[in-house]
């Protein structure tokens, strides 16, 4: 055969459009000739019959031959991906990768098996190039692969072309607004967030569907629309938690309890606020197994015995549906969510039917919308009756406080001044240790008029340096000196756990609370002023204060809040009282008492193993309480004596 004749007649049948002709002389071609021009004109050929998997393979062939043919490769990547062939699709990747890397299409499709996998680290090279894409496509994806630093250059790059190329575009309105709360831009905020307030109060959802369900507890303290920022979650088929509930397992002689976290490590809220608990499960009857996917680098800031906590499984390089065998693997009867929609969390393995109970506790404020989840961990305060319908989660409440805290790790407040900080010695000293996200333009207007209604007093706010010009700029306009002001930034952790007591009172953030904040302000022996809230992130204060004692703490809303903060600012004697309380009820009140927590969760997993174990589906259940403390609990080497003198 000739082949440079037969070449010229299968090309002269294609471009006349005579594919299957064109074919059959390929076909006969291919023996004597496997040039890439060959296997090239194939492709085109079989793509033109509709063969796009074959088209694939061909174009492969074509761009492997070396030197290899960059052009040909391209094609038979994005076939590949058109076909649902990941590893084919992959595999030539790893051989054009600096083109994908200038090439949105290319970048498109290594990214979406990339997320697809969980192989996050690998993404953040496309981001540049999918930013720039021709097509909204490009940009959605240049949008899902932004990375959880708020304060990465190069995110808020990308989120501000997206949002300037497409200020029409919801998904990038919300990202947009996201990380101007973050640096408490709330100009832009306020701006922004006009069309997505009028859409809401006429009962359009639109802007809240995308949302994602943490970050749109900072602005929406409604739970009757919260429920619906469902992110990129879709809704379990059918019958899917029934079916995960029935599936055969084998219960022990003692429970097999699961804790699911990115947060095992000791520099984390989570930890310092769980740790004691871990330890002090009943290992006679409850087996604890630690399902990790911490960053390594957190926990090698400080060596730690993770084992006097539980047995330790690492999930970190696992898939979703391979991190739920490994649950399964270890028979667990209760897997604890502790994450839920925040920060780094592999919620969705529960989607797998990684175990026959499974619960979330702790991590996220509010229902975990499209996971599935059979109870959620609160208490009276934080899940009131009337919250029921705005929870797919049976409520499971412990009497006192649902929020565990560690007396033993937490260091003890020490004597330090006002001088050392910056403060002045004569002024009353409101102060807020929020992360400044929290702070909204309603919360600086409350605290703007507590300001202008009490003499010689100061605002001591916790910020970001990135953030504190965004505020000062609110603050001016309403009519604020900077004298009034005194920025903080975050510092050693023992060290704010000391100054915490030098403020006189402090102010929490609305709609969502202070958590870990609020109670590490109790312990440091700070009073903090809430107002009755309106969902679960915004009634966590009021649940702490009633565990130590100070309901009186809890305002009746905004008028009664700012009200009652003037109030106190003209009281020195009710600070020092408070402060007295606080001081009093920190080893005898609930907030602290881990060992009584500890029981009463334990209790909690037995009541849902009770029902499991009879055949009978979730339903809200109360953990009854224990008597009061009549005496302090003991604290490792401290004596009862020693801590009542306190």
């Amino acid at each position: 055969m000739n082949t440079k004749n037969a070449y010229g007649t299968a090309s002269s049948f294609y471009q006349k459009g005579q594919y299957t002709r064109a074919l059959e002389t390929l076909n006969g071609l291919l023996n004597v000739d496997t040039s890439p021009k060959t296997y090239a004109l194939l492709a085109k050929t079989l793509l033109k019959l509709g063969f796009r998997a074959d088209a694939a393979r061909s174009y492969e062939l074509a761009g492997r031959q070396k030197p290899y043919r960059e052009d040909y490769l391209r094609e038979a990547l994005l076939l590949h991906f058109a076909c649902g062939n990941e590893d084919a699709t992959l595999s030539i990747g790893s051989l054009i990768l600096n083109r994908a890397l200038k090439d949105p299409d290319l970048a498109f499709a290594l990214s979406s098996i990339f997320l697809s996998r969980q192989q996050r680290d690998l993404l953040a090279g496309f981001r540049t190039v999918l930013v720039e894409g021709p097509e909204l496509k490009h940009r959605l994806m240049a949008s899902k692969l932004l990375t959880d630093d708020l304060y990465d250059d190069g995110n808020r790059h990308i989120v501000a072309t997206l949002f300037k190329k497409h200020p029409d575009n919801i998904i990038f309105r919300t990202l947009h607004l996201i990380f101007a709360r973050e640096l408490s831009d709330l100009a832009t905020v306020d701006k922004h967030m006009a069309p997505i307030l009028a859409a809401t109060a006429a009962g359009n959802l639109d802007y809240i569907r995308p949302d994602n369900p943490f970050f749109h507890l900072h602005w929406c303290g409604d739970e009757a629309i919260n429920k619906f920022a469902v992110h990129d979650t879709a809704p379990l088929p059918a019958g899917h938690a029934e079916a995960r509930r029935k599936a055969p397992h084998t219960w022990g002689d003692k429970i097999r309890i699961g804790y699911l976290s990115s947060d095992f490590w000791p520099g984390h809220a989570t930890m310092k606020l769980m740790q004691r608990t871990l330890e002090l499960h009943d290992k006679d009857r409850f087996e604890i197994v630690l399902f990790d996917h911490s960053k390594p680098s957190s926990q090698q800031e400080e060596e730690f015995d993770y084992s006097k906590l539980g047995t330790m499984v690492d999930v970190r390089s696992l898939s979703d549906q391979a991190a739920a065998e490994a649950i399964r693997a270890h028979q667990i009867d209760i897997l604890v969510d502790l994450k839920g929609h925040t920060k780094d969390s592999r919620v969705r393995i529960l989607n797998h039917k990684a175990a026959p109970i499974q619960t979330a506790w702790l991590g996220f404020p509010g229902s975990a919308v499209n996971i599935d989840l059979d109870y959620i961990i609160g208490d009276p305060y934080v899940l009131p009756d009337y919250s029921k319908p705005h929870f797919h989660e049976k409520f499971c409440r412990l009497p006192e406080c649902y929020q565990p805290n560690d007396p033993i790790y937490r260091p003890k407040p020490r004597p330090t001044t006002r001088a050392l900080h910056g403060l002045p010695e004569d002024a009353f000293v409101f102060a807020s240790f929020n992360g400044n996200r929290k702070i909204t333009s309603h919360m600086i207007d409350i605290w703007c008029n507590i300001l202008k209604r009490t003499k010689n007093s100061v605002l001591w706010l916790l910020c970001n340096p990135r953030a504190e010009a965004n505020l000062w700029t609110r603050l001016e306009a309403r009519g604020i000196s900077r004298k009034r002001i005194i920025f903080t930034t975050r510092i050693r952790y023992e060290d704010h756990i000391d100054r915490q007591q030098l403020a006189d009172l402090g102010l929490d953030t609305f709609p969502v609370n202070g958590h870990t904040t609020t109670s590490e302000q109790l312990w440091g022996g700070l009073p903090v002023l809430t107002m009755k809230g309106t969902n679960f992130a915004s009634r966590v204060s009021e649940s702490l204060l009633n565990a130590i004692g100070v309901p009186e703490l809890v305002a009746a809303g905004v008028k009664a809040y700012e009200d009652m903060a003037v109030e106190l600012a003209r009281q020195p004697e009710r600070i020092a009282a408070l402060k007295e309380t606080l001081a009093a009820n920190r080893y005898i009140k609930p907030l602290f008492d881990a060992e009584r927590l500890t029981r009463y969760v334990e209790t909690a997993y037995e009541m849902m193993v009770a029902r499991a174990k009879q055949g009978l589906d979730p339903d809200h259940m109360d953990v009854p309480a224990l008597p009061a403390r009549a005496e302090p609990f003991l604290v490792e080497s401290q004596d009862a004596a020693a801590i009542a003198a306190e």
